[in-house]
């Protein structure tokens, strides 16, 4: 897996996950809840869990008798501690946690980083029981074709250059159905919802906290330059400023047997 380009050792990073899991969390457990696998007694993996707050929540949701499994490249932004939350840090593209041991398998916003998408999907979908179920949510920046103002446009397009130029691959989403059909899976569904907000906003307010720990990384890339990163932390400083980013795909599946 290339190097993770928002690391955990960044300053400010702790504070952009915890703001990320407010922002996405209601959405990711209620995917979780439309399932129905999530019971108690139940074994759950979240892969890539980040500062783990979902993975707290299955903890909860499993007990009495079940397990949540949290992995991750790095496990130091975790300070929750549960007596059937187990913590492991992993990388899911060497192979399978546990073969045929989970009831649930999830992983949100992992995929577009992991040079090996179809690899890590395989490993996910090994890690299922029969009958289990896979969800993963990914993002897909489409709505940022029709953004305003044209600076606006302009920043999202040398954002996305950058991206691939750092091996993010941010319309992954638009690819998950068919992929998790190559690999045998059932009742395959999906969604994308896209959230629309304005400057001052919790989702400005990640854009900015995103963006500031990444600007030298986008400056001395050549596809972005100061003035531009300055206009686009203007709008999202202003009240009057609307806006679309990200279509949040979320895909799920059933293994056989279900």
């Amino acid at each position: 897996m290339p190097k993770y380009v928002l690391c955990h050792d960044l300053k400010g990073e702790g504070a952009r996950l915890a703001l990320m899991s407010e922002l996405l969390d209601p959405m990711h457990r209620r995917y979780i809840d439309a399932l129905g696998v999530v019971r108690p007694g139940a074994r759950t993996l979240e892969v890539g869990c980040g500062n783990g707050s979902i993975s707290a929540w299955l903890a909860e949701w499993v007990s009495p008798g079940g397990t949540a499994l949290a992995v991750d490249l790095d496990l130091s932004l975790i300070q929750v501690r549960m007596p059937n939350l187990e913590l492991r840090k992993a990388d899911i593209v060497a192979g399978p946690l546990e073969r045929g041991a989970f009831d649930l398998v999830t992983a949100r916003a992992v995929l577009h980083h992991v040079a090996d998408a179809r690899a890590a999907i395989a490993n996910m979908v090994a890690s299922l029981k029969v009958g289990g179920a896979l969800l993963l949510i990914e993002p897909d920046f489409l709505p940022v074709s029709v953004a305003e103002p044209q600076e606006v446009r302009a920043f999202w397009d040398g954002w996305l250059a950058w991206s691939r130029e750092r091996g993010i691959e941010y319309q992954i989403g638009r690819t998950l159905a068919p992929r998790l059909a190559s690999l045998g899976l059932t009742n395959i569904s999906g969604t994308a919802e896209t959230a629309i907000y304005n400057g001052g906003s919790l989702w400005a307010d990640y854009w900015i906290e995103t963006i500031s720990e990444l600007r030298g990384d986008l400056i001395s890339s050549g596809k972005l330059d100061a003035a531009l990163i300055d206009r686009f932390l203007a709008c999202c400083a202003d009240s009057s400023w609307w806006t679309e980013t990200i279509a949040f795909t979320a895909v799920h599946g059933l293994t056989r047997g279900a």
